[in-house]
């Protein structure tokens, strides 16, 4: 008979019979009844309790003192209130050599022992005794039940017989043992540090048994995940050695232990990387796909330390395909998991799987969740190899009966015409065919994304816009509409009937959808900018529905604004709405570098799955450690490219940031990147933005502190975007730059982004002031093996707000070797936000190849304007009225000129000498410039004949407020400047050395 008969309803009087067969002599009975109190309790019964007594009896028991637990203590009397309980009866049980039996009441015991903790204490003696049973079943058993009862009371008598089980001389105690440890510890953290539990099962990481390694691994990820901060897993070539050999021997649960142990190691260099990656290999070929899924992330982070020039690094990507490939092909569940794995894999190293579209297709019968996911995936490896079959594939999808999938092919369709250029025709193409369908949900979904194209690709495919008018009156989705009108709006003066088109649009203007509302606004306001005597009429209604009869308050801010425009300045108006737009990027759904980053180190957990780090889902108290990849080597670094490159990388490393959504360069405004130069850290300032100093720090960001001393020529990085000089004493030296008379110093043009980062195209530059104009003067050189065109440039926002004042003109397509000059006005007119350092620039530059992506400090002296020489009178009441805490001195060495050639040299850069004067033998000018931002610096400049040695002193006046400050104005006062060596302190000279080629 089975089982099942022990899950029939209690029958009356039951409980006696099983309290008399508890306490029965007869083995059988005995376990025949704990059987019973075990499906009950398992149907939710609570059989901890019997039946009710008048006056509760006694309950006499033994328990083991702390101290010596194999010894008994004085007797104990627990009374039971109002209920005598079963629970003793079932312990009882545990007094024999029976396993099953004993597995039984260790199961009850682990089920009530927290709600009974009085009672459960008379179970602790049995523990200690079966904790030296001869059979190692039992042994492993007892313990294992110890860590699984959590109760505060009777952990203490749980020490030793735990500490004996972690050195038992049978593996199998000492990996249940390990376990238990982990359990102990999430009860009483305190009591197994002091116990030196946790140093035991460092010493387990070197047991012979894998088993055990593999379990001592476990115990101490667990624990180390709820104490970040504790180095419990103090990896070191050694032990990750012992683990690698672990791995081949132990179970598939194991293996998933040490792989990802072995996640959590960064190796010294990338021939440590290499061997790991060469060990764990294997398991890629595991039956077991949790165990897949741990390889390819070990595989994964430790592939950034690797060179692409290397044979095993192309070797290692051949070999990741194919079990990504398999786990394709498991359940739908499985598949789903798999799939969201390999979407990260995917936007990290599309490369892996670029030959392996076709497993992507979709199958007739695959769950729809698995359908979105594999289109996800098809659209992310597109390219103008693949993209025939990928096109011809979404549009057998396009006539799918599934409606959501159907949507998401078509704008799969739009997607590829973004991402691969050549495809555009095509995908146009195929979505007018799309059209021709007339199935509603498909026509409106090709009109949005077609919207897109658009966006894409201005003034190619307008020819369309005819066949997408004439499904005008099918529309009944809000984003379709909204698509429509934004591009009637767009094409106005190409379309005749515009202003019949957007009026049907307007009739029922109060029913739209918000939406709608905002595009049809802006629509007709364009339509009346390019069609101003035929739709007057037309614009004041809908700034009239907008403002007057609207309750949205997004609406009616944006129809004041609009309306405001149109009756101030029709022409300011007309430059803002009608402006040049942006291109679209080519991915809008790409996840931001540094999570997808963090989320390869999660590969196989639920963070793969959910695309969230696990501080996004995790609740508790537990602490959540952000993972990142580890840092490349030397020797890989120079063929990585740089958007590989990891969130934690060193700052001598250019920074990495990909496209997000909004132009195709990405939003670089809102990147943060560190600075471009490695080297010793940059000292900051303790002046904030709040008091307008942009110089962070009033002289001193800019000029240095008291007694500097020129650095030697080492201490200056050789990979600085501008060459920024060592001090002010370069100034005056001609030997390193480029003197002109009729402009400031220009610095030699420096690599700033070398060839090896960006797959072939090595850029140089410096920066020229010459004529009240600022250009960033670059050489493109094409290094690479084909043809690069379609050239771009955007900045990020900078503290002084420099910007590309025209597009980056590349007249015609960069051959292979060849170099191009070419000179980009600036303007400072940008965005701007305060820098570190300072001069800080981040670029970036996008060709038909890729986006690539560097930073570089700019030479202040540039942003020194013409009209930079304050008047004598005020002048001399600027410089009283600042306070002496707010200056600075120092000391420039080593320079022949005297005090004409001097000044001469310095007014070439706009540093002008206000006014002269000889003391005691010493020359003495007073100098002043002004910023392009408005802020003033004034300086005087000590000249002894026939000594090498200048004097600078100089205080600081800032701007007094976000408006210029107009010379005679009263001052604003800086705070008081640090003294050397708190925390304001001297900036370092990477920063000042702007300053030191102004006289060049």
């Amino acid at each position: 008979m089975t089982d099942s008969k022990y899950f029939t309803t209690t029958k009356k009087g039951e409980i006696f019979e099983l309290k008399a067969e508890l306490n029965s002599d007869k083995k059988e009975k005995k376990k025949e009844a704990v059987k019973k109190v075990i499906a009950s309790m398992t149907v939710g019964k609570d059989v901890s309790f019997s039946f009710h007594f008048e006056n509760p009896p006694k309950v006499s028991c033994c328990v083991p003192s702390a101290s010596q637990p194999t010894a008994l203590n004085t007797q104990h009397l627990l009374y039971v209130p109002i209920t005598c309980a079963l629970f003793p009866d079932v312990v009882n049980c545990m007094q024999t050599d029976n396993l099953e039996l004993k597995k039984l009441v260790y199961l009850y015991l682990m089920n009530y022992a927290k709600s009974q903790p009085d009672m459960a204490i008379m179970a602790v003696n049995t523990f200690v005794k079966d904790c030296e049973d001869p059979n190692p079943l039992i042994r492993a058993l007892a313990v294992r039940t110890m860590g699984c009862i959590r109760v505060d009371k009777i952990t203490e008598y749980l020490c030793e017989p735990l500490r004996k089980c972690l050195k038992d001389e049978d593996p199998y105690v000492r990996k249940t043992a390990a376990v238990c440890v982990a359990k102990l510890h999430d009860i009483n953290a305190q009591l197994v540090e002091d116990q030196g539990f946790l140093d035991t099962l460092k010493d387990l990481i070197s047991d012979s048994n894998p088993m055990v390694v593999a379990n001592a691994v476990a115990a101490l990820s667990e624990i180390a995940e709820s104490h970040p901060s504790s180095n419990l897993l103090d990896l070191n070539p050694q032990s990750i050695n012992k683990l690698l050999t672990a791995l081949n021997e132990c179970t598939e649960w194991g293996q998933i232990f040490i792989l990802d142990c072995l996640a959590n190691y960064t190796p010294k260099d990338d021939r440590e990387a290499q061997s790991i990656c060469e060990r764990v290999t294997p398991r890629l070929s595991h039956a077991n796909s949790a165990v897949v899924l741990s390889a390819v992330k070990v595989l994964m982070k430790f592939m950034e330390m690797l060179s692409k020039d290397l044979d095993y690094y192309g070797t290692l990507l051949k070999k990741l395909a194919p079990p990504l490939v398999t786990l394709l092909s498991a359940e739908p569940e499985l598949q789903y998991v798999a799939l969201r794995n390999i979407n990260l894999i995917v936007q990290k190293r599309p490369e892996i799987l670029k030959h392996e579209m076709k497993v992507f297709f979709v199958k007739y019968n695959d769950p729809i969740y698995v359908k979105l996911e594999k289109l996800d995936i098809m659209i992310r490896l597109a390219s103008q190899a693949n993209i025939a079959q990928v096109l011809a594939e979404l549009k057998e999808y396009a006539t799918e009966v599934d409606v959501d999938f159907v949507r998401k092919a078509v704008r799969a369709i739009g997607r590829c015409a973004i991402k691969v250029e050549q495809s555009a025709e095509r995908c146009v193409s195929t979505l007018l065919d799309l059209i021709q369908t007339k199935v509603n949900y498909v026509v409106q979904e090709a009109i949005v994304v077609i919207k897109d194209i658009f966006r894409k690709y201005p003034n190619k495919y307008e020819s369309v816009i005819a066949t997408l008018c004439e499904n005008l009156d099918s529309l009944d989705e809000p984003e379709a509409r909204a698509a429509m009108i934004w591009i009637v709006g767009e094409y106005a003066e190409r379309i005749d009937n515009a202003d019949e088109l957007l009026e049907s649009f307007l009739e029922g203007f109060h029913d739209e959808s918000t939406q709608v509302q905002l595009q049809l606004l802006t629509a007709i306001v364009k339509l009346f900018l390019k069609k101003p005597t035929e739709t007057q009429e037309l614009v004041q209604q809908v700034l009239s529905l907008a403002t007057q009869d609207s309750d949205n308050p997004d609406l009616r801010d944006r129809g004041y604004i609009y309306w405001r425009l149109l009756s101030t300045d029709p022409v300011a108006a007309k430059e803002v709405v009608l402006a040049e737009k942006p291109l679209i990027s080519e991915e809008t759904d790409l996840i931001e570098p540094t999570l997808l980053d963090e989320l390869i180190c999660y590969i196989g957990t639920l963070a793969s799955v959910y695309h969230k780090p696990p501080s996004a889902f995790v609740e508790g108290g537990r602490g959540v450690v952000h993972k990142s990849l580890p840092p490349r080597t030397a020797s890989s670094e120079s063929t990585e490219s740089p958007e590989t490159a990891p969130p934690g990388a060193p700052s001598g490393e250019q920074p990495d940031v990909i496209p997000a959504q909004g132009d195709l360069l990405g939003d670089l405004l809102n990147l943060d990147l560190g600075p471009p130069v490695s080297g010793p850290p940059l000292a900051t300032s303790s002046v904030q933005m709040g008091a307008v100093d942009l110089l962070g720090g009033g002289l001193d960001s800019l000029i240095g502190g008291p007694n500097f001393v020129t650095p030697p020529a080492a201490a200056v990085p050789a990979n600085l975007g501008a060459p920024m000089g060592s001090g002010l004493s370069d100034l005056f030296d001609l030997t390193s730059g480029v003197g002109t008379l009729s402009g400031s110093y220009v610095a030699p043009k420096t690599v700033w982004l070398p060839a090896m980062k960006a797959k072939g195209l090595e850029i140089s530059g410096t920066f020229t002031r010459q004529v009240g104009s600022i250009s960033m003067d670059l050489q493109l050189t094409n290094k690479a093996l084909q043809v690069m065109t379609d050239f771009a440039i955007q900045f990020n926002r900078n503290s002084f707000g420099l910007a590309p004042a025209a597009p980056l003109q590349v007249h015609a397509p960069l051959s292979p070797n060849q170099t191009v000059e070419i000179s980009l006005p600036l303007s400072t007119v940008g965005s701007v936000m305060k820098m570190e350092p300072l001069n800080n620039l981040q670029v970036a530059v996008k060709n038909n190849i890729d986006v690539f992506y560097f930073s570089t400090l700019y030479p202040l002296h540039v942003l020194f304007v013409e009209d930079g020489k304050m008047d004598r009178q005020t002048f001399l009441a600027t410089w009283k009225d600042i306070p002496n805490e707010n200056e600075t001195q120092f000391q420039i060495r080593d320079c022949p000129l005297n005090a004409e050639a001097a000044s001469s040299r310095l007014q070439s850069s706009n540093i002008f000498t206000v006014a002269k004067r000889n003391v005691e033998g010493q020359d003495m000018l007073y100098q002043s410039l002004k910023l392009t931002n408005g802020i003033w610096v004034l300086a005087e400049l000590r000249i002894q004949p026939g000594n090498p040695s200048f004097t600078v002193r100089a205080p600081a006046l800032p701007a007094p407020g976000p408006a210029l400050p107009v010379p005679g104005a009263s001052p604003a006062r800086l705070p008081a400047r640090p003294e050397v060596g708190s925390d304001g302190g001297h900036s370092s000279p990477a920063r000042l050395g702007s300053l030191s080629a102004w006289c060049r």
